[in-house]
C-alpha cells in the first residue's frame, strides 16, 4: 500500500478531528494535533511499511500527539491535587468508611437508554470531565475512551500502576458526584 498524502485532509481530517476533540475537548488544541499529524506523516513517510491502512497509521501518529498533550498537562501544581483529594474525604465517613448519605449512588435515571447517545448527557459529562485535575482526565481518557492497558498507561505517563489504581478511583468517584449533581 503507498500513500497518498494529497488526500489526506479530504479523507482523514474530519475523523482525526473527532477522535482527537474526544480526547482533549480543546478545539484549537485538536484541529493543531492533525496537522502536527499530517505533518509528522510527511516527515516519517519513508517508514511507512504499508502493514496497516493509511488511517490507522495517522491515528497512531495522532495517538502519540495526545499521549504528549496528556504529559504536559500532568505537570500540575500540587494545589490542584491536593484540592482534588480533600473533595474525596466527603464522599466517605471517616469513621466507618461507608457513603455519607449526600454522596451515596443514586440512580441517573438513564438506565433503560444508551446515554452516549443522548447529546444533553454527552455534554454535561464532558464538562464533567474537564473538571478533573489533568493527569486524572488523562489516565481516565485512556482506560476508558482508547481501551489502552494498565501497563501502556502507567509507562506512557510515568506513573506507577498503585498511583494509577487510585486516579482511576478517584477519577470515577469525582464524576459520577457530578454526574449526579448535574444531570440528575
Amino acid at each position: 500500500m503507498t500513500l497518498n498524502p494529497h488526500q489526506w485532509v479530504y479523507t482523514h481530517a474530519d475523523y482525526l478531528y473527532a477522535y482527537a476533540i474526544r480526547r482533549i475537548n480543546d478545539d484549537e488544541k485538536a484541529k493543531d494535533l492533525v496537522q502536527e499529524t499530517f505533518l509528522a506523516a510527511l516527515e516519517r513517510a519513508d517508514k511507512f511499511e504499508g502493514r496497516s491502512s493509511e488511517r490507522t497509521w495517522l491515528t497512531a501518529i495522532l495517538k502519540n500527539k495526545i499521549v504528549d498533550v496528556y504529559r504536559k498537562k500532568t505537570a500540575l501544581p500540587m494545589s490542584d491535587l491536593i484540592n482534588a483529594e480533600k473533595e474525596q474525604h466527603d464522599f466517605f465517613d471517616q469513621n466507618d468508611g461507608h457513603w455519607n448519605k449526600e454522596y451515596a449512588p443514586q440512580p441517573f435515571g438513564i438506565e433503560s437508554a444508551d446515554p452516549l447517545h443522548n447529546k444533553e448527557f454527552n455534554e454535561i459529562f464532558k464538562r464533567c470531565m474537564e473538571k478533573l485535575p489533568a493527569l486524572w482526565m488523562s489516565i481516565f481518557t485512556m482506560k476508558h475512551l482508547d481501551d489502552e492497558s494498565t501497563e501502556k498507561i502507567c509507562l506512557d505517563l510515568k506513573v506507577t500502576a498503585a498511583n494509577f489504581w487510585v486516579i482511576i478511583h478517584r477519577a470515577k468517584l469525582n464524576l459520577r458526584a457530578c454526574l449526579q449533581k448535574n444531570w440528575i
